[in-house]
């Protein structure tokens, strides 16, 4: 028997006298018969992206007695009273469709975002803040569909410090929030309603925007959060000026020169399907179903891994993250990727093609399907992981961790985090707040294993960064977290920062998967059903 595994469901062939062919999603069974026909299918980027979640999958055949909860915690200031930061975990209202929620998908800077029914959803953020306030497409306490231009389902999202981007089952993307992390002139054509959409967007952004002019000064300088980063300096974001630029030709969309509430097509060629995207402060990644990696939006530190320090990337562009098999050996299948003039092999030797993506605040991760981490991008904290403070304009592998496979990678602000092969976690970067978990307050410019005693015996399946926290999900079950805590983003019923990993207390349900948003964390977990 030979077994695919993409992205959105099962494609069995069984070899025998009457072969069969069964197509299975969680809606539906299709199987056809036939007879004399084989036909050998495979796709290892599919397959090693989806190998991870068979036990999931497995788990999921006990949908019927248990339903999917998300639980939120830390700043998300349209969910509470006066903008309270969230100590504790607390239950998100359900979608009212009846749609179980599918997965988490973190979030921006003062918004949060997960997936239901197909459907992505946004909450959390208030009216005042203006950029996350559209981002997040103007959603407060409760979760609410943000509208999109195609009707397939959504299967994956990412977001920014103020840009999201998201992708479907049928491998379309679409980005939006800063202009420089949107593709020029890749606005979907109108119909009526989503012509009635643009020009709403339009008007508000326009009413928002206006109002930030005036209050720009005051937030910057006072307790809102939402203006700490720009406040940090140079680590994420610039504050960005309303009025003192033209407008950029190439997208008349909104009246702001900045930003766009309108999503954008992301194409990345003919024929090119997204598998999974990754959104930093200000730059974007994308991962195709062959194992390639696209990017574009800002890349001035290298965080774009093109060789140089160019400023912005208007379209995708493809990284050369991984090496070409050597001269003579067998290609299962080359790419054309349109009028880039590029190919890509995809074969069945190590190193070439790419499994899972990150971004940081201006560096980027990728591991590949041997198991080997690369990093680019900005290095003044050590977050590339390669014994220095030097920035890596190309994709770099990380001479300390030769001989050890990585799993997972997440990035945070200054800081990277990655699982290896047998669960244990390595971090590496700034730890200003102890967002590595190592114990100490000095970074590490060169991974290190954390070797709390509450991780002691246990396995890491799943790791993720906010700004500066950063939180796991282990084999049996247990989230632990670590970093700044300010805004209660450590879900530990305190504000104190914590430098080792600390057990977030969830009882009653079963995590499946945890999501840091910039200043808040998401877990989606099973609940039994009442009785």
């Amino acid at each position: 028997m030979i077994r695919i595994r993409p992205q959105f469901f099962f494609l069995e062939l069984n070899k025998s006298k009457n072969h069969s062919v069964s197509l299975r999603s969680s809606q539906c069974l299709l199987v056809l018969q036939f007879s004399s026909v084989w036909a050998e299918l495979s796709n290892p980027v599919w397959m090693a992206v989806n190998d991870r979640d068979d036990k999931d999958q497995e788990d999921g055949k006990m949908e019927e007695e248990k339903r999917s909860t998300v639980y939120m915690w830390g700043y998300l200031p349209g969910v509470s009273l006066e903008k309270s930061p969230l100590l504790n975990p607390i239950t998100v209202k359900s979608p009212d469709d009846g749609n179980l929620w599918k997965d988490v998908c973190g979030g921006g800077c003062g918004f949060a975002m997960a997936i239901s029914g197909g459907k992505l959803m946004t909450w959390g953020s208030a009216d005042d803040e203006i950029q996350s306030y559209i981002t997040g497409g103007k959603h407060g306490k409760t979760p609410e569909a943000f509208l999109l231009p195609s009707e397939a389902s959504i299967v994956k999202a990412a977001a920014g410090w103020a840009h999201c981007v998201s992708v479907t089952e049928t491998g379309e993307g679409y980005t939006w929030g800063w202009k420089e992390c949107v593709p020029h002139g890749k606005f979907p054509r109108d119909d009526a309603a989503w012509g009635a959409l643009q020009k709403d967007n339009a008007t508000k952004e326009n009413v928002l925007l206006t109002e930030q002019a005036s209050q720009c000064s005051k937030l910057a300088g006072g307790a809102n959060p939402i203006f700490e980063d720009i406040r940090d300096g140079e680590e994420i974001v610039k504050r960005r000026r309303v009025s003192e630029v033209k407008e950029e030709s190439e997208n008349a969309q909104s009246g702001d020169e900045y930003f766009t509430a309108t999503p954008a097509v992301v194409s990345l060629g003919p024929g090119v399907k997204i598998i999974s995207v990754a959104a930093g402060g200000r730059h974007t990644l994308a991962l195709s179903d062959m194992g390639q990696v696209w990017g574009w939006g800002c890349g001035g530190e290298g965080q774009l891994g093109l060789g140089s320090r160019v400023k912005i990337v208007s379209s995708p562009r493809l990284i050369p993250c991984t090496g070409q098999p050597a001269p003579g050996k067998e290609r299962s299948s080359v790419v054309h990727q349109g009028s880039t003039n590029l190919s890509a092999q995809v074969s069945k030797y190590p190193k070439s093609y790419v499994k899972e993506i990150a971004c940081g605040g201006r560096h980027s991760a990728v591991v590949t399907d041997a198991g080997e981490l690369l990093t680019f991008g900005w290095g003044l904290y050590g977050q590339c992981g390669q014994g220095s403070t030097n920035d890596q304009l190309s994709p770099t592998s990380l001479p300390s961790l030769s001989g050890i496979k990585v799993e997972r990678i997440a990035a945070g602000l200054w800081h990277t985090l990655c699982i290896a092969i047998d669960g244990r976690v390595y971090a590496f970067g700034g730890n200003q707040f102890g967002q590595l978990g190592t114990g100490a307050d000095h970074g590490e410019s060169i991974p290190r294993l954390l070797d709390a005693p509450c991780l002691e015996s246990k396995q890491a399946k799943m790791v993720s960064c906010g700004a500066r926290h950063s939180a796991i999900l282990t084999v049996d079950g247990q989230v632990f977290s670590w970093g700044w805590n300010k805004y209660g983003q450590l879900g530990v019923g305190d504000s104190m920062d914590r430098n080792i990993p600390s057990q977030v207390p969830i009882e009653g349900c079963r995590p499946k998967s945890v999501a840091c948003g910039w200043w808040h964390t998401l877990l989606l977990a099973e609940t039994p059903l009442k009785s």
